[in-house]
């Protein structure tokens, strides 16, 4: 065990405060080791998918590492999800699996797989602990890979590392045994600087730039910054540049351009909208349209990123610019040049008109997800965060514009797998409320969220419920097959009514706007357990109300 005990004892040493456990014979020593230090805070999770999104959840808030803990055999495989979702979002996790003594591995012998490198390129590293210990150094080395690891994770870019643990027993200590964390442990610390680029570089740069005159900045997903929204606004009003930001890049800042969906892509629209320079940094960003629009018209591309690797979503990119994005956004504003008003005005104006129209047209429309949705924005309170599934949920979120609400969403793989667990961990960590906003698949999907003994009173649900993956009718491809309801919107007959009776959850069902405007008016009052609001509506519908505005506005711009 004094291994384990030290394992613990230097994430405690590193800062590390939450621990995820879930139930296991095998990682017992783990489990105790955590459980009986003081300096951290474990919860245990029976469904390891789920345990897993929850640390996600938890590490995506406070931007430190979540250890997670399960037993050997298919437990970490079921990690896999929110390992990936992890790695692409850059969420540091400190993934612990138990594991056989290598000798006994596909042997027949019982919950064995091989986990040696389990994840593969989905961690930034995967570390085999030592089998055994009969050596001096092999605990030196023991300790080392644990500081390694942990470093690993918080070290740019952060993200998941592994480490595999093949334990023998005994597991258990006996009764009345205590143990204890080695004397004066190695902790090995990292100090990372800002990364520059050099006074040739920027030079360089700086003569290219007069080339340009119509430029895009497409901040792409990431964690909210008042200093990179001041940049923004101030290359948006100084020097015209035009800002055109998805709702999970947290700097839709005054002036940015949001409701592009509305427009990017229709050619007599759009026609005159083509920037010659596009400027990006961050993640990914949702808006398709944007993406196959710049794609189209060759544009050519700078990427802010510091650290590894080429991402090249608009297929032109022609400069990586390995710093820091505030760094370059400094830069960039100090420079006197500017970007073409008039080109940045035919994008505001757009903006301008979708914002006066489709908030009106929403209002005049029958009940169904999107003017529900718009009404559901309206109350949620500007201090809530709002997490929010894939599929349609986000789809709605970007359409509506501009929030003033801190937006997350599982965009690293965009599944819908895990949205309710990412949530209840951000709300474990979070003293205001949380907000998912999630369609019924995504939620049903992962119900296990929920399966847990913890409080989670700041939590509040708006599920959209059509009974099916509607996202599959405004794509042209399985909309137009005659198995469109069978197997590609998996139609199903669910309702969150059981689950919040099941678990204490407080629980209002919504048909139409009357009911919707009255469940709202109590549904962000403080209360003792969580609350769901389910917004039942009808697939084929709500697809109906998509088509009609985006044509309505479509016909509105074409006219103005």
């Amino acid at each position: 065990m004094q291994a384990i005990v030290d394992l613990v004892a230097i994430c405690a040493k590193k800062g590390i405060r939450h621990a995820i456990l879930s139930p296991g014979s095998r990682c017992a020593p783990l489990t105790l080791a955590f459980a009986r230090n003081p300096e951290i805070q474990t919860r245990t999770i029976s469904d390891e998918r789920s345990a897993a999104f929850i640390a996600l959840g938890m590490a995506q808030q406070l931007k430190q590492p979540v250890v997670l803990v399960c037993t050997s055999g298919s437990a970490a495989l079921n990690y896999f999800p929110a390992v990936s979702e992890a790695f692409f979002q850059e969420i540091p996790l400190l993934i612990l699996t138990a594991d056989r003594p290598p000798e006994w591995i596909d042997q027949w012998d019982g919950q064995t797989i091989h986990q040696t490198k389990v994840y593969g390129k989905h961690v930034k590293e995967s570390f085999d602990f030592p089998d055994s210990f009969e050596h001096q150094d092999q605990l030196w080395f023991a300790q080392r890979i644990v500081n390694e690891a942990i470093n690993l994770s918080i070290s740019g870019p952060k993200g998941p590392v592994h480490i595999n643990i093949p334990l023998r027993e005994p597991f258990y200590p006996k009764k009345g045994e205590s143990f204890y964390a080695s004397a004066d442990l190695p902790i090995i610390q990292v100090r990372e600087g800002k990364r520059n680029l050099s006074h040739e570089d920027l030079d360089d740069l700086k003569s290219k730039l007069n080339a340009f005159k119509k430029i895009l900045i497409v901040p792409g997903q990431q964690n909210p910054d008042p200093t990179i929204s001041e940049l923004l606004q101030k290359l948006s009003e100084v020097q015209h540049l035009v800002v055109v930001a998805d709702t999970i890049s947290n700097h839709q800042i005054s002036g940015s351009v949001t409701l592009h969906d509305h427009w990017i892509g229709n050619e007599p629209i759009s026609k005159d909208l083509v920037p010659d320079l596009v400027i990006s940094f961050g993640k990914s960003v949702i808006s398709k349209s944007l993406k196959l629009f710049l794609r189209k018209n060759e544009v050519e591309h700078w990427h802010i990123q510091a650290h590894q690797g080429l991402r090249d979503p608009f297929q032109g990119l022609t400069e990586f610019l390995d710093c820091d994005a505030i760094f370059f956004l400094k830069w960039l504003s100090e420079q006197g040049f500017s970007s073409d008003k008039a080109f940045q005005e035919k994008w505001s104006g757009l903006e301008d008109k979708v914002n006066k129209s489709l908030f009106n047209l929403l209002d005049q429309e029958d009940f169904g997800e999107y003017p529900a949705f718009k009404k559901v924005l309206e109350n949620i309170p500007a201090n809530s965060q709002i997490q929010v599934a894939n599929s349609m949920a986000v789809r709605y979120l970007n359409f509506l514009g501009k929030r003033p609400q801190e937006i997350y969403c599982n965009r690293g793989t965009s599944g819908i797998d895990g949205s309710n667990s990412t949530a209840v961990g951000a709300a474990w960590v979070n003293d205001g409320f949380v907000t998912l906003i999630t369609g019924d698949l995504a939620f049903f999907y992962d119900r296990n969220a929920f399966w847990n003994n913890y409080p989670t009173p700041n939590l509040r649900i708006i599920l959209l419920n059509n009974h099916a993956g509607g996202i599959f009718r405004l794509i042209e491809g399985p909309s137009q097959q005659p198995e469109l309801e069978e197997y590609f919107e998996t139609d199903q007959t669910l309702d969150a009514s059981y689950l919040a009776k099941e678990q204490g959850f407080d629980y209002a069902l919504a048909r139409d706007s009357e009911e919707l405007e009255a469940y709202l008016q109590d549904f962000f009052k403080e209360s003792s357990q969580p609350k769901i609001l389910e917004i039942e509506s009808i697939s084929r519908e709500n697809a109906q109300i998509i088509s009609r505005i985006k044509k309505r506005i479509a016909q509105e711009l074409l006219r103005s």
